[in-house]
């Protein structure tokens, strides 16, 4: 079982999360909102290789970034953040990392990015977005949490287009959701040209529904999709799968 290391900074809420392979090191407060294993299968379902430009929307802690530069160390990356601590503290974790050549944290709205990021630049765009509506569940709209939970700076048809008008034709953008939302997820990519390619859902454990489903989309491409093989992340022992461990293994 590959464990993550926890140790403190100077501030009494921040832990710095470690991962022991490749020794990245990710600051985040647990007064806010911390990076979850939704994240994690992300960077690894995005994973892709060679000297590319990857954009990633709303990058919370900048964890999607960090463990995806450790997968490519070619991959010049740029992340977006709209809260000004969670910005802050990515640009820290960056910088702890010595990885400031190779990513650039930014401060700003992904439905206004371009006074940051270049349109039809980008070869690669990941997001994990808020998942939950406003009008479902409650939440306060000045909380960190709530923010990176509820589509209140922003929504999925917002995400979508952002991740479209940067990407170059052909380029992918790879995003986890709710599978609930599947329906709205294929509208808002097919409205801005994006193609959905691979689907992968996971599962909490075996015998029960997914809770999360991660997408491959593709600009301006062929329709064609493909189901590839559902993840599960806890076995009957409530403990980590094979699968699951080998992919944070990979850090």
């Amino acid at each position: 079982m590959i464990q993550i290391q926890s140790n403190k900074t100077t501030k009494m809420s921040e832990d710095i999360e470690e991962f022991p392979k490749s020794k990245i090191k990710v600051i985040q407060d647990k007064e806010k909102f911390c990076f979850g294993i939704d994240a994690v299968l992300l960077a690894h379902f995005a994973r892709s290789k060679g000297k590319i430009r990857m954009a990633d929307l709303g990058t919370g802690t900048g964890i999607i970034p960090l463990l995806f530069s450790y997968l490519n160390s070619e991959a010049k990356i740029d992340a977006l953040e709209i809260q000004n601590e969670q910005a802050e503290a990515a640009q820290r974790s960056v910088c702890l990392n010595n990885l400031q050549e190779r990513i650039k944290i930014h401060k700003g709205d992904i439905k206004n990015p371009f006074a940051f990021l270049k349109k039809n630049t980008y070869d690669l765009v990941t997001s994990n977005p808020p998942y939950i509506k406003t009008d479902s569940g409650t939440h306060n709209k000045d909380d960190a949490k709530s923010i990176a939970r509820h589509e209140i700076l922003c929504t999925l048809d917002d995400v979508c287009r952002c991740a479209s008008d940067l990407l170059k034709s052909k380029g992918k953008f790879c995003m986890i959701h709710k599978p609930q939302r599947l329906s709205e997820i294929f509208d808002s990519l097919k409205k801005y040209c994006l193609e959905p390619k691979e689907i992968q859902f996971v599962q909490p454990s075996r015998n029960r529904e997914p809770n999360m489903v991660m997408i491959k989309a593709v600009k301006n491409a062929a329709r064609e999709t493909r189901i590839l093989p559902a993840l599960c992340v806890y076995d009957d022992e409530y403990k980590r799968t094979a699968e699951v461990d080998s992919i944070y293994g990979l850090w």
